[in-house]
């Protein structure tokens, strides 16, 4: 299991990829999936232990992972750069409804911008065949065992994408509200979205997500007539957590919310086009 996060040893999958070396890689880096570095443990970095390793060599052993997923997160960066391209990684739990208001946001843009999209999931390509149903670009990155996309991953799905200078790249990360608040993609931003029918108190509970994130989505609000979930307390959290967090409450089934969305996206693709 990964000494960073405590996920299984898992083949990554990755449609139609099938070398290994990384498309823009640093130079004298060689990859080895993080999930293979060290797996005879149970637990993540706050309650790992592994028969015969010591605590200070574990925490070596998590920098040099992370350490190596930053070298090609700022690969990917430096990349989408130089094209002019607004990254976004998605996050949340599972159910939050980040396929179904990326599929809402892709017809929302009607082709405004070249648009792609990168899925990743344990197991299956469904939400990459939902979003493919809209004409957008989708590489699903299946992640096996693995419990978050790594910037590597993200790197070798990229290179069978056809996105020209100028587009948006919408990352939609595994659902898990812990591990993917490690791990740098090279993204722009990352936006957490949390559900209504979730917990309120979501951003005590998971910090580092929240803390990690320039951007929470509240999602499903059309659903609030029916909920007992308290707004301004889940705002309120997720601001304790992280003072400078923006806040959207969106709904992808009504619509409310949705300009404010995709203003914010507009206005990155525009930031993302002059730094080229």
């Amino acid at each position: 299991m990964c000494t960073v996060c405590g996920c299984g040893q898992g083949e990554t999958k990755i449609e139609g990829e099938h070398g290994h070396a990384h498309p823009h890689a640093p130079d004298g880096f060689s990859y080895v999936p993080h999930h293979a570095h060290h797996h005879d443990h149970e637990h993540g970095p706050e309650h790992t232990h592994a028969p015969g390793l010591s605590p200070g060599r574990m925490v070596q052993i998590e920098q040099d992972i992370l350490s190596k997923n930053n070298a090609y997160a700022d690969a990917n960066r430096t990349l989408w750069k130089a094209c002019g391209l607004f990254a976004a990684n998605l996050v949340s739990s599972p159910g939050s409804g980040k396929t179904t208001l990326l599929v809402e946001t892709i017809g929302r843009l009607a082709g405004r911008h070249p648009l792609a999209v990168i899925e990743g999931d344990q197991q299956t390509s469904n939400d990459a065949e939902r979003i493919r149903a809209t004409g957008a670009q989708a590489i699903q990155v299946n992640t096996g065992k693995g419990c978050h996309l790594d910037a590597h991953m993200v790197g070798h799905a990229f290179a069978r994408l056809d996105l020209a200078q100028g587009g948006l790249l919408l990352i939609e990360n595994v659902g898990n509200l812990v591990c993917p608040a490690e791990f740098d993609l090279g993204e722009a931003h990352k936006v957490v979205i949390l559900s209504v029918t979730e917990g309120e108190d979501k951003p005590l509970k998971y910090p580092n997500m929240f803390a990690a994130s320039d951007l929470m989505l509240l999602t499903k609000t059309d659903l609030l007539p029916y909920l007992d979930f308290d707004v301004e307390k889940c705002i309120e959290y997720a601001r304790r957590v992280n003072p400078q967090i923006e806040v959207l409450q969106v709904s992808a089934k009504s619509g409310t919310g949705m300009d404010a969305w995709l203003a914010w996206l507009e206005q990155g693709v525009a930031a993302a086009g002059k730094q080229a």
